[in-house]
């Protein structure tokens, strides 16, 4: 399967982007590294999406395979079951509530830390 993410504009698309992903049928995804968890008990990591590159503490691009997400912090691969995942995260709707901002980003170079954060090299 190939995947094209596209930059998109607002955080409403990238919403619409996530949810998209979490209905695929599971047979069609490899196992991989990022489950996100549907209440905030289950998580590891409470994450708020920003608007802008410049806010985020973290860059993630969205992979389609698990081997291009293992071992980094900045490309996260969804798999559907909690149990397959390394790190569980919880999207907050509030910024105070957040552990993590993150803003998605299209290309790989773009990926990466922007700022300090205890949760830098938990998401391996």
């Amino acid at each position: 399967m190939r995947c094209f993410v596209r930059r998109c504009a607002g955080r409403a698309a990238q919403y619409l982007l996530l949810v998209l992903l979490s209905v695929f049928p599971a047979g069609l995804l490899r196992a991989g590294n990022v489950y996100f968890a549907r209440h905030e008990s289950q998580s590891n990591a409470r994450v708020f999406v920003v608007d802008n590159e410049s806010e985020a503490d973290l860059c993630v691009r969205l992979v389609c395979q698990e081997s291009q997400g293992r071992d980094v912090d900045e490309f996260w691969h969804y798999v559907p079951y909690e149990s397959r995942a390394d790190v569980k995260v919880f999207f907050v709707a509030y910024e105070s509530q957040a552990d993590i901002r993150v803003f998605f980003v299209a290309n790989d170079s773009q990926a990466g830390w922007r700022r300090e954060n205890p949760f830098q090299g938990r998401f391996k």
